[in-house]
This record gives structure tokens, sequence and C-alpha cells, in this order.
């Protein structure tokens, strides 16, 4: 009898585009960092082949962009990509928790509190990186709980365009002086109130994308 456990293994060219990604929606490449195909199969130990479709995929989303001589960037936030994020984030994510909040059981909610805490200690570590993964895994639950599997899909790519930003602020302001609204988020949701969990992520994707727009006016 066959190892199972060989159907489950992930093919490497997606392994290389999961790598890519990450680097990407936690800011290890910092938007308008410029970096060559070469030298990210040196990155991430990985051939040509699926670099380059790592790049065709991340690109295709709007994460990275060609710019010749075999080099790619993330692209910097202008002005108007802001507010297009934020309209967009402030329909699509109160929607998502809504639905979460109809779903989610108390071990769901009592999950979504134990990450928020690892957040929180994060913050007073200062560890810039616990942080960004923390809160992405936090909206990332919150995605998942609503099963709305298309919604989830573009939720993601809008994160893939914010977190390298999010980044940069990080760098800027420190972890102390960031803000969010989950733990009122979770106490909505704890008491099934669906449109005030939802209003609570409202402010919280708001306060992130101010965070980010005032950096950008005062760098």
């Amino acid at each position: 009898m066959k190892n199972e456990s060989s159907h489950l293994k992930v093919p490497a060219h997606e392994l290389v585009y999961q790598n890519l990604r990450e680097r990407i929606l936690f800011g290890e490449i910092a938007p308008g960092q410029a970096v060559t195909i070469k030298g990210l199969t040196k990155k991430l130990h990985a051939g040509m082949t699926p670099v380059r479709e790592a790049i065709r995929r991340l690109s295709a989303a709007g994460a990275l962009t060609f710019q010749g001589n075999r080099r790619v960037i993330v692209p910097v936030l202008s002005e108007q990509n802001l507010t297009e994020l934020n309209f967009l984030r402030e329909k699509l994510e109160p929607k998502l928790i809504m639905l979460a909040t109809k779903r989610a059981t108390p071990a769901d909610i009592e999950g979504l509190r134990g990450i928020d805490h690892e957040l929180d200690s994060a913050i007073t570590r200062g560890d810039i990186n616990a942080y960004l993964r923390q809160n992405y895994q936090f909206h990332k639950t919150l995605y998942k709980l609503a099963d709305a599997p298309i919604l989830e899909q573009i939720a993601d790519i809008l994160w893939l365009l914010y977190g390298p930003s999010l980044r940069v602020v990080c760098g800027r302001i420190g972890t102390l002086n960031l803000t969010d609204q989950h733990k009122e988020t979770l106490n909505a949701m704890s008491e099934g109130d669906g449109q005030r969990a939802a209003d609570a992520i409202r402010a919280d994707v708001t306060q992130g994308i101010d965070q980010i727009r005032h950096s950008m006016l005062n760098s």
C-alpha cells in the first residue's frame, strides 16, 4: 500500500510561489526595492523556471512589477492606490466578518483571542515580523470562518498590496504606536452582534490605511 502522504506533497513550484508571496506580504522585499530574477533564485534556493512562474502569478495579482533587465519590484503605493484599497477593504472585510460572526463557535473566538494575545505580545517586544504575521493571521482566520471563498481570495490579494507598506510603517513608528480594533471585534462576535463586529473591523481597516498615508506624507 502506498503512503498516502505522497499524494499530499506540495509541488516544488507551489512552494516557491508561497515563499516569495510571504516575503512580499510581510515586507521582506520593500516597496520600490528592485530585485533580479537571478537574485531571487538564490534567495529562494530554487530554479529559474519556478521562480519565473511565481513572479508571473504575483505580477498578475499586482504584487510585483517588471522593470526590465530581468528586474522586478514591489510597487510603491500612491495616494490613489491607498484610496482604492481603503474603499475595497471597507466594503469587503465587514461583510466577511458578518458572515464569520454567524458561523463562529466559542472555540473559534477563543482561538482568535489567542492570536490577538500573540499579536499584543509582539507589540510589547517590538517584534515587527511577529506583529505582521499575527495581524495577518487574525484577519485570515476571520476570512476562513466566513466560508466565502471568492471574497476571501479577493481579500488576500488586497493584503498582498497592503502588507509591504505596513512593514514600512512599522519600521518608522514602531509597534507600540500601532492600534487595532480586534478586541472590540471579538467582543461583538462573542455576543453574536455581526453589525457591531463589522463596524469594528471597518474602523480597524481605516486606521491601518491612515497610518500608511500619514507615514507617506511625512517621509
